[in-house]
């Protein structure tokens, strides 16, 4: 029983449900409508400048049970998810950035669910504009070529700028920023660039012209600003000069290939042709003339002849085919033109490899004969070398190398792609020198770049070089010194120069001469270089001993160079010595020497150098000389007359001797002299002025000089002093005493002797008197016009004098001054035999008593 009745349970439960089910709907959206901001996304717009991480809508739907339900949101797999959805809420937030330039509409699948049921949902997003792009110009860079004969208000360009926002952030205005010089203007709604209207271009003025172009939006709003965006760009006007000269093919003669495995359309060659006026080109049209035979054609604007038909269906294996390039003018017009001719070749496999031409077909030796050092840059025209490669495509690519000198040549073009004429440049000039190598040796090599065989080619270029005067005669020293003796007779060889010139012919050729004033006594041949002395020229060295000139070599074309030449003239011994006289007398005092002197004319030591000795002398051994100053001595052991006399028995002393004075050159030469000798004994007199007359003795002109001198000192220095005296005298209207002067003493003086000093006056005119004995009146000179009383007479000494005693021979007194009142009394001169120096008592009254009678004469005039 309970068994069934859980069954019963069961079953019941099971209906339930299955009745609650049939019951369950579905959640479903509000469709709010496209300016809804809550629904289901339908037909929902979102600005491409909203930020990311806002809220931009609301998922919102409900269940008929009102159950809970939960949002949800899915993107297609592979694109961006723009948005998120919070599955409560329904807030859709925005997590990445928008472009409408790049996706402008964005599917979405949105979902809601009360956990039973699920409705799913597409909705597309679109994406509206915002004015975030500026302008962008089109075909850049502009560079335009415009003939300066353009009509003024003439279209010369159009630019285009496109924007790529919607309305009017979408459309573009164009304008020229603003520029006095600016001769063009610009249509703001087409871009089309004019000439302004009374404008004209000029080569000659201005040759480009640099115009900057602004193109600029409509505006619209960004970011909730209104704004306006632009860009700009520089359009570059060339402009052309008129035309005058026909076009020219550039790179001919022109070679193009057709390969077994070329198909129609392929290109076989692009020529290319400009227009002679450089400096304003016109645009080239290409056409073919003739020899294409329907096989080939031409592109009118770039010279591209391509092929036309299959290979197979040529029927000959070499096309000459002349194309025309003609100058295309205004409106289409054409205009000079020129004719060039490409030789077109069919091959097959790379089965052939390079192969040098010459003018006669295949060649692997050239030569070239041309002059030394030829300029830089100069391209080798006597070469004519073609090279070529049969095969096609890559199989007829090579590099062309030179091996040879290390950058003396290039070769030009240095790949090749089937044929191409060699072209070779100097590159170093000086290295193509005659003097260094009469010809020079290359190799020229030719090796295919991209093909397994690596087939190559070489040809040998030999260039024999013709020699030009590139090169000044060079003396093998700068300066040449030579020696040369004195007795050498004229013509006498003196040096030879040396220099070369290393040119070939008659350049090579050098001349010698000499210049110069010292180049009189010289002449040089011409050819050998070597110098003579002139035959009549008589070399010494005693009148000069030093010559130098200049040597001067030079080839036939004037170039030259010089050289310095010293001569030096060697002295011989040619000259004996020689004495003033072949007698001389000499004084000689015993204890100084006496000198004699001869001469040598030679020029340099040892020739003039002199020795002197004493051959002979009369008495023998009494002697002694010095043999390089030629001093003349006593022996040292004779030392007064008394020797002397012993000696010899002659009265007067006179000797004699035979000097000699020889060279010391090779051979010496010598000569003698006699010399008689005076000998006497040194005078008493001393100091300076004696031992000045004992030097000059032998020279009596020195002394009187001197003499003259001091005596003409003094008399200068008499007549200056006078000269003051007199003008101090003249200034202070006095006459100063002119006769003799005596020192005034007091009255009341005792009269003097010798022991009482002098008083001291008072004043020092009261020192002088004027003594006159002839005339006793008033000074008429009016200087001294108060008269003086005269002084007393002087008392005699009390000291009784002597008989006056003549002086002994050998002694003088001196004269005892009358002035100062002192008396005094010296012996200057004493007897060199006394020994005894004081002077006699009776000498001195002498002296006293003397004094005293002439003092009391001079003062009789007071009286």
């Amino acid at each position: 029983m309970k068994n069934v009745k859980e069954v019963q349970i069961t079953l019941f439960l099971t209906l339930l449900h299955v009745c609650y089910a049939q019951a369950d709907y579905a959640p479903y959206f509000f469709d709010n409508g496209p300016s809804s901001d809550n629904g289901n996304m339908a037909l929902f717009s979102l600005s491409e400048d909203t930020p990311v991480g806002t809220q931009i809508y609301v998922l919102n739907g409900t269940d008929p049970e009102n159950d809970p339900v939960r949002f949800g949101m899915v993107f297609e797999k592979g694109s961006k998810e723009y948005f998120k959805v919070d599955p409560k809420s329904g807030n859709v937030t925005l997590i990445e950035e928008l472009d409408r330039e790049k996706q402008d509409e964005i599917e979405v699948l949105v979902s809601i669910t009360d956990g039973r049921n699920k409705v799913v949902e597409k909705a597309r997003v679109f994406v509206t504009d915002a004015n975030d792009e500026q302008p962008e110009f089109q075909n850049l860079p502009f560079i335009v070529d415009v003939p300066e004969n353009a009509e003024p208000g003439s279209s010369i360009y159009r630019v285009s700028a496109v924007d790529r926002d919607t309305g009017s952030g979408g459309s573009v205005t164009y304008y020229l920023q603003v520029n006095p010089m600016n001769k063009f203007a610009i249509d703001g709604h087409s871009g089309v660039l004019r000439i302004k209207p009374g404008e004209a271009l000029d080569y000659e003025t201005t040759r480009t012209f640099f115009v900057t172009v602004v193109a600029k939006d409509g505006g619209g709003k960004y970011n909730g600003k209104y704004q306006v965006m632009t860009s700009s760009a520089t359009v570059t006007i060339n402009v052309i000069d008129t035309q005058d000269t026909p076009p020219t093919f550039i790179g001919t003669p022109y070679f193009g290939y057709v390969y077994e495995v070329s198909v129609p359309g392929s290109e076989i060659f692009t020529v290319y042709a400009k227009d002679g006026d450089q400096t304003d080109p016109n645009p080239i049209y290409y056409s073919i003339v003739s020899g294409n035979d329907d096989v080939f054609s031409i592109n009118s604007t770039s010279g591209c002849v391509t092929l036309l038909t299959y290979p197979v269906n040529l029927k000959k294996e070499l096309f000459e085919v002349k194309i025309k390039a003609s100058e295309l003018g205004e409106g289409g017009k054409l205009m000079d033109s020129t004719i060039a001719t490409v030789s077109i070749r069919v091959e097959d496999l790379n089965n052939h490899p390079p192969t040098f031409y010459g003018e006669n077909g295949p060649q692997s030796k050239f030569e070239l004969t041309m002059y030394e050092h030829p300029t830089e840059g100069e391209i080798l025209r006597g070469l004519k070398i073609t090279v070529n490669d049969s095969d096609q495509g890559a199989n007829a690519k090579f590099n062309l190398r030179l091996v040879g000198p290390s950058r003396v040549l290039r070769v030009v073009p240095q790949t090749v792609l089937n044929e191409a004429q060699v072209t070779v440049i100097v590159e170093n000039s000086a290295a193509i020198d005659y003097e260094k190598h009469q010809f020079l040796t290359f190799k020229l090599l030719a090796v295919e770049i991209d093909t397994p065989e690596r087939f190559s080619a070489t040809a040998d270029i030999i260039i024999h070089l013709l020699d030009t005067n590139d090169n000044t005669p060079k003396f093998s020293s700068d300066f040449y010194i030579a020696r040369i003796p004195e007795n050498s007779p004229g013509g006498s060889n003196v040096v030879a120069v040396t220099a070369t010139d290393p040119d070939s012919g008659l350049w090579g050729e050098v001349k010698y001469s000499i210049h110069g004033s010292g180049a009189d006594l010289f002449i040089i041949h011409s050819t050998s270089g070597i110098i003579y002395t002139q035959p009549w020229a008589t070399l010494d060295a005693e009148v000069r001993s030093k010559y130098n000139f200049y040597v001067k070599a030079e080839d036939t074309e004037g170039k030259y160079s010089l050289a310095e030449v010293f001569v030096t003239i060697l002295d011989l011994n040619d000259h004996p010595p020689e004495f003033h006289e072949n007698f001389l007398e000499k004084t000689m005092v015993i204890g100084a020497p006496v000198k004699i002197e001869a001469i040598d004319d030679d020029a340099e030591e040892p020739n003039n150098v002199i020795e002197y000795s004493i051959m002979k002398a009369d008495p023998d051994n009494i002697f002694d000389i010095n043999a390089d100053t030629g001093e003349i001595k006593l022996k040292p052991y004779i030392k007064s007359m008394d020797i002397v006399q012993n000696i010899t028995k002659q009265k007067d002393c006179t000797w004699s001797l035979v000097v000699q004075a020889r060279d010391r050159g090779s051979p010496s030469f010598s000569t003698t002299t006699v010399v008689k000798i005076d000998i006497t004994e040194a005078t008493q007199l001393k100091g300076p002025m004696a031992a000045f007359l004992m030097q000059s003795r032998d020279n009596p002109l020195k002394a009187l000089g001197v003499v003259a001198s001091i005596i003409g000192s003094m008399v200068v220095v008499t007549v200056l002093i006078s000269t003051a005296i007199f003008m101090r005298n003249t200034k202070s209207n006095r006459i100063m005493p002119a006769r003799r002067i005596i020192r005034r003493r007091p009255k009341d003086r005792q009269p003097w002797t010798f022991n009482v000093p002098f008083k001291r006056w008072g004043s020092t005119s009261e020192k002088f008197l004027i003594q006159d004995p002839a005339d006793n009146s008033e000074n008429v000179n009016g200087n001294n016009n108060v008269r003086r009383p005269p002084p007393p007479p002087p008392c005699a000494p009390s000291t009784v004098l002597l008989p006056q005693t003549k002086p002994k021979p050998g002694e003088w007194q001196k004269e005892v001054p009358t002035i100062s009142g002192v008396v005094a009394s010296k012996a200057t001169k004493k007897s060199t035999r006394r020994k005894d120096n004081e002077v006699s008592s009776a000498l001195v009254s002498e002296l006293k008593m003397r004094l005293e009678q002439k003092m009391l004469e001079s003062h009789q005039g007071y009286y």
